[in-house]
């Protein structure tokens, strides 16, 4: 006996494979590691620059305050203050304000009355004691911070102001909605000192402001100081933003064309955090069109609420860039190492799996359809049995499935003539009891109107005519006369239904022809009006330049139309629109006649209905004129349907073949 060898002893080099697992989750481990700290590093490092920009703001408040905080301690200020001298006052502004370019710088008294306006000379007198500064520095406390400024105070102070404040509100992917077009309020660095008399009491007030919409002097400083130039593929790196409320009115985000992106909003999930919450954001966010790693930072005013932002953020491409990089590289060193462990491993296992890669092979043929697939395999262990198992196996599986396959072929094929054959008569026969119980039904109904109408007429003919002898005999002034009246109308009304009656009973041959079909509806237009008021209804026609005479019996037609447009005038009862439409069927298909109202439209449970005998809608009417309408349109080989609603009225379409040729009889041989 050979020697056996089990295939666990084989597949226990396989064991290494673990480790090779394992050095590429740690090599995955490594990568994301990395990404992660280089993240985190950025983010840290927009924190930092947070902390930057927010010196370079307060230092710019800080600059404001101890100018005004100067000036309003000079000896000089104080006398004019107290004097009111106008002039020593724009000596003393005038020079302070060429210098150092403040946007307000107004003077007051102890009562808030503007003494002087550096900007504005012209305008003083009014009382600015509202004003919160103001207040607190006639109090004699000293006073600085942001502030905003309505557009009605920014053009008290300088009309130029309140222009350079308004800003048009841009939109902006993942902005919150709901915000003016146009942001009017001013963002402003304030201060405000009290100006002292000699014994130290508050005799005015000094007041001084930059405003930061559309100065984008201290966002450019910002990122001059911050960020030195930065550039990635010729685009700046780092930028710098003051928002007030959620709108930027002062940045160097740049925008489509290259333009600031003033006016733009910020995000709304930023807007919640910092805005609403007053709480800083440092993570990434969208900004105005790119992805940025931010920083953002609640400005507050003298009150503590959030009036606006302070922002700096680098764009995210460069880091994603770095990232990418370095996962390109440890990416390469995973590659190289994996393709020397694999080289090494596959030789070993070439020879310990290629039995198990030729039985794979035959298993995949046998599931594709082939048969009688043997393979020898040597190898004295569980191999050689398992091979010699699937030799037998796929003999045996070959056998039944022939035999399998013959039965459902056999069996497929009886099933298949079946039920078409079954399919065929089902379809056969529900056309056929359709097509005779509606033959039945009309059939015996024309029997018996035939019937009826022929037993009425004789009787009626006669009270017809003995009424018409009492109208002779009864002068209009007579007290019966109306009595006789009303039998003569109803007499003539019973007449019509009989008349209705007869038509709907008995075979009309047609008399083909060519019909001028928008003269023929023209002529029951004018006719119209001696059955019905068309005072107050508009009549449309919408005819096909392209449709002039149609095949079909001249006469049916006209009363088909006659029923349907006299239908519709009542439907309307006095005004409206009526409609009338014709046009030709693609492909020669045809033509459509349409005739349309605006009146209270059919309920879907009339519409079932309409088309059969003796239902009507109306106190007077017969019933019979839609149906005897429906059987000549029949009897001409077309169709005639109805559709109808409450808002927009109803309307009945009209469909005839294009050709007259091997028109089929109505199924009771009617009109």
């Amino acid at each position: 006996m050979r020697r056996r060898f089990s295939i666990r002893a084989k597949l226990t080099l396989g064991s290494l494979l673990p480790l090779f697992v394992a050095f590429v989750f740690c090599g995955l481990t490594g990568l994301y590691l990395i990404n992660t700290k280089i993240a985190s590093q950025a983010q840290e490092k927009v924190r930092t620059d947070l902390n930057a920009a927010r010196e370079v703001y307060q230092n710019e408040l800080s600059h404001v305050n101890e100018l005004v905080d100067l000036t309003a301690g000079n000896p000089f200020a104080a006398a004019a203050v107290e004097t009111g001298d106008r002039r020593s006052l724009a000596a003393l502004l005038s020079s302070l304000q060429s210098r150092k370019h403040l946007d307000i710088l107004t003077v007051v008294d102890r009562n808030g009355r503007v003494l002087y306006r550096a900007h504005n000379p012209a305008a003083s007198g009014d009382v600015i004691a509202s004003n919160g500064f103001v207040r607190s520095a006639l109090q004699g406390i000293p006073i600085n911070g942001t502030t905003t400024l309505t557009h009605n105070e920014l053009a008290a102070e300088r009309k130029e102001l309140a222009k350079q404040a308004a800003i048009n509100v841009v939109p902006t992917p993942r902005s919150r909605q709901g915000q003016a077009d146009v942001e009017r309020s001013g963002m402003v660095l304030a201060a405000a000192a009290p100006v002292l008399d000699a014994s130290g009491r508050p005799i005015g007030a000094l007041y001084g402001a930059i405003l930061l919409n559309n100065n984008n002097t201290l966002v450019d400083r910002i990122k001059q100081i911050v960020y030195e130039g930065v550039q990635f593929n010729g685009k700046d790196v780092g930028t710098a933003t003051i928002f007030l409320g959620d709108t930027r009115i002062a940045t160097n985000v740049p925008a489509a064309g290259g333009t600031r992106a003033i006016g733009t909003r910020l995000s709304a999930e930023v807007y919640n955090r910092v805005i609403q919450e007053g709480k800083k954001w440092v993570d990434r966010a969208f900004v105005v069109n790119d992805w940025y790693i931010t920083a953002y930072e609640p400005i507050h005013d003298s009150r503590g609420e959030a009036v606006g932002a302070l922002y700096v953020g680098m764009l995210e491409k460069p880091y994603a860039a770095l990232k990418k990089k370095v996962n390109v590289i440890f990416g390469i060193v995973i590659l190289a190492s994996s393709l020397l462990g694999i080289a090494v491993s596959g030789g070993i296992g070439a020879h310990l799996s290629r039995p198990i890669r030729d039985l794979e092979k035959l298993a995949r043929r046998v599931a594709v359809g082939e048969r009688d697939l043997r393979i020898e395999v040597k190898t004295a262990d569980e191999m050689e049995d398992l091979a010699d198992e699937f030799n037998e196996m796929t003999g045996a599986l070959a056998r039944h499935e022939e035999e399998i396959n013959s039965l459902n072929r056999t069996l497929e094929q009886k099933v298949r003539e079946r039920t078409a054959e079954l399919e065929e008569k089902n379809l056969l026969l529900l056309q056929t009891q359709a097509e005779l119980v509606r033959a039945e039904k009309l059939a015996d109904l024309g029997i018996m109107a035939a019937g009826v109408a022929h037993e009425i007429n004789t009787p009626l003919t006669i009270i017809r005519g003995n009424a018409e002898v009492l109208e002779m005999f009864i002068t209009p002034g007579h007290p019966n006369r109306e009595e006789i009246d009303i039998i003569s109308r109803q007499t003539e009304r019973m007449a019509k239904i009989v008349s209705n009656l007869l038509l709907f009973a008995r075979q009309k041959k047609l008399h083909q022809g060519r019909v001028a079909i928008h003269a023929l509806l023209n002529d029951i237009v004018s006719q119209i009006g001696f059955q019905a008021t068309l005072a107050d209804i508009r009549i449309v026609r919408n005819y096909s330049p392209d449709l002039d005479t149609i095949s079909g019996d001249s006469d049916q037609l006209r009363q088909v139309f006659t029923n349907l447009i006299l239908n519709a005038v009542q439907a309307m009862e006095g005004s409206g629109t009526l409609t009338l439409a014709t046009r030709i069927l693609p492909d020669e298909a045809g033509y459509s006649i349409e005739v349309a109202d605006t009146g209270s439209g059919i309920g879907p449970d009339q519409r079932e209905k309409i088309f059969t005998p003796f239902f009507t809608t109306k106190a007077t009417g017969s019933g019979l004129g839609l149906s005897v309408s429906y059987g000549i349109i029949k009897d001409h080989g077309g169709d005639i349907s109805v559709e109808s609603s409450p808002e927009t009225g109803t309307t009945f379409r009209v469909v005839l073949p294009g050709k007259t040729a091997d028109i089929p009889p109505h199924p009771n041989g009617t009109a």
